[in-house]
């Protein structure tokens, strides 16, 4: 789950990480009484929406009147504001953040992920912020720097005062980014954040170090233990499916594809979809049905597949551990059915009750072409997707 960028900011004052003063707009008027409510003569108004890249795509301006700030509020809500990280029709912007600005002596860039590799939290810093990182990694290298935090000690003081040296912090804030890291750090842990991304941590004028911007990600399973960033989701910055196939417990994510997938496990949804493009077809989504899946279940998954205007096939593959064989039949026949199925279905069973799933597939009659290998699933799907 994301949220946006002043939603994050309310999160990182509670835990001491210094922000810039700024609130959330829904309309322009409602920008102009924000700007007079946080006084001075400029203000940064900025985009919200759950994409990086605002600035490039005309969704950040810097305002130094109040007329400004309302050309510029008008001028960006309503906007399809594209980015190198929204699809290629844009993001619709429904709200605006208005902040102070701030003299910017030096930009930094933090951020504290899981590495699951060494099952540890990774600090990630560099004295190149402001730009993508995944440039400042392809080009300069050296110029990332990282450090694993223990999470029975936390992020020690040693740690954050020698990173913030790698990364061009003075003497002299040497302090402020100690006190800013350390409470980043807490809140990652405390709020199950997968990602928590800085960029930019800044140096002001007065060489202050404030969170300049700010990017959360959180796991979703972990989301029962805080309702209060439940109440952050946006649903107009998510896909409707998408939503549509949460009330059902399935993750299913949108492709560009015309090659529906139903699967049970995300290891065999990946294997699945990479089988397809192995074999020349593009996968229409990501649907894993997960190891509980009912009839009611995979009659949903069908209906979320079946929205695609591009659909031309489906490809159902389970493997029976958890979830029996038979159950998946039971749910494809009665989705069939109940949606007049009339694109070509392919299924591949494997593992438990798979004998007895098979059978009630060809006693129901319904024309399924039934398989034994991912390889035959994979090339009979992408032939019926390209009509043969």
């Amino acid at each position: 789950m994301k949220i946006h960028e002043y939603q994050s900011k309310e999160i990182l004052r509670k835990f001491g990480v210094a922000v810039p003063m700024g609130k959330p707009a829904f309309s322009a008027d409602e920008a102009v009484n924000v700007a007079e409510e946080l006084g001075g003569r400029v203000w940064v108004v900025k985009a919200q929406i759950h994409a990086g890249g605002r600035g490039k795509g005309g969704g950040i301006k810097v305002a130094r009147s109040l007329d400004q700030v309302y050309a510029y509020s008008n001028q960006i809500l309503g906007m399809q504001l594209k980015t190198n990280q929204t699809s290629p029709e844009g993001q619709k912007v429904n709200r605006l953040l208005i902040e102070e600005s701030i003299e910017i002596k030096k930009e930094l860039y933090i951020s504290f992920v899981v590495d699951r590799t060494l099952q540890r939290v990774m600090l990630i810093a560099s004295s190149r912020g402001g730009v993508d990182i995944e440039e400042v990694a392809l080009k300069t290298p050296d110029l990332i720097h990282r450090v694993t935090v223990d999470p029975t000690k936390g992020l020690q003081d040693e740690k954050s005062d020698d990173i913030a040296k790698k990364i061009g912090v003075p003497s002299t804030s040497l302090k402020q980014a100690r006190s800013n890291l350390q409470a980043l750090y807490k809140t990652f842990w405390e709020t199950d954040a997968s990602l928590v991304e800085i960029n930019p941590l800044i140096l002001s004028g007065d060489s202050k170090v404030i969170a300049l911007d700010a990017k959360f990600s959180f796991d979703p399973n972990a989301l029962f233990r805080h309702p209060e960033i439940v109440t952050y989701r946006d649903f107009d910055e998510e896909d409707p499916s998408e939503i549509e196939a949460s009330k059902f417990d399935l993750a299913y994510i949108s492709l560009d594809g015309n090659i529906g997938c139903l699967v049970n496990g995300a290891g065999l949804a990946m294997a699945t979809m990479d089988a397809i493009k192995l074999f020349g077809g593009e996968p229409a989504n990501f649907l894993d049905v997960g190891g509980g899946a009912t009839t009611e279940k995979v009659t949903e998954a069908f209906k979320l597949m079946l929205k695609n205007q591009k659909l031309k096939a489906i490809l159902v593959n389970i493997f029976g551990g958890i979830m029996r064989c038979d159950i998946i039949a039971e749910g494809v026949i009665a989705a069939s059915r109940a949606l007049h199925l009339r694109v070509p279905l392919i299924v591949r069973m494997k593992g438990t009750n798979e004998d007895c799933g098979k059978k009630m597939l060809s006693d129901s009659r319904l024309p399924i072409i039934s398989v034994n290998t991912m390889e035959e699933a994979a090339q009979k799907v992408v032939s019926a997707a390209k009509g043969n």
